[in-house]
């Protein structure tokens, strides 16, 4: 990890735009859930579709591609890679670093947020704040590896980052069985589903499917766009 990178990718993430809208996200969170902590309902359905549908499905993949886009897609855009890359950097030292700032960043904005939601609708009963947090954890670093990888690889990164999360997961991998398995939301919660009490959080992929699809998505994004970034270097030196 070069802090150099890390402090000038630190500083890209939190500038004044962005920075709102990574505060924007949890802080709807948790307004949703001190007003639904007061409600009279069933406490499990209520803080199952508050982290689970709107935290872990919607808004955690929303702040992940805004994260890892953001690391080094804008670098990208503007031409500001250019100095970047004339530093004696492995390219993979360079991906690798902004990929672990992204992931701290996305765990800040996300994790910590969805812990705090979780105990305000359902405290600590049963592990389900906890197995929403660790979700979170680990959706966070697939999502951070996934769209820092289409940064680096396409102009529209945003574009299919949201076809991936919104089309592809929230609607198709909810009502199609089969799509289940290629969904890092549902990867994440068959995590917290382990985490927590039996049945308390529902799944519908197994645990180790999901852990191996976790590892291996995060690995092959890292790979390839350590790959597609020393590409970009031999095509400036040329």
């Amino acid at each position: 990890m070069n802090p150099t990178v890390a402090r000038l990718t630190l500083r890209g993430l939190l500038g004044r735009r962005r920075g709102v809208l990574l505060l924007v996200v949890p802080a709807l969170l948790l307004l949703v859930s001190a007003i639904a902590s007061g409600s009279s309902g069933d406490k499990h359905d209520l803080a199952v579709k508050i982290l689970g549908q709107l935290g872990l499905g919607t808004l955690l993949p929303i702040l992940g591609l805004v994260v890892g886009t953001g690391a080094i897609a804008t670098e990208i855009d503007d031409g500001s890679i250019v100095y970047l890359l004339a530093k004696p950097l492995p390219r993979w030292k360079i991906i690798t670093t902004k990929l672990a700032v992204a992931v701290g960043t996305t765990w800040v904005f996300a994790a910590v947020p969805t812990l705090l939601a979780g105990l305000l609708l359902y405290g600590t009963a049963d592990g389900l704040a906890v197995g929403y947090t660790v979700a979170a954890l680990v959706a966070g670093a697939a999502y951070s590896a996934l769209f820092l990888l289409l940064g680096v690889v396409t102009r529209h990164a945003v574009v299919a980052g949201l076809a991936y999360a919104l089309v592809w997961e929230s609607l198709i991998g909810n009502f199609v069985g089969g799509a289940r398995t290629l969904s890092i939301q549902q990867w994440g919660l068959s995590v917290a589903g382990a985490v927590a009490e039996d049945g308390v959080i529902p799944t519908y992929v197994g645990l180790g499917v999901a852990v191996s699809l976790l590892l291996v998505l995060t690995v092959a994004a890292t790979l390839l766009a350590s790959v597609r970034l020393a590409g970009l270097t031999l095509a400036a030196e040329e």
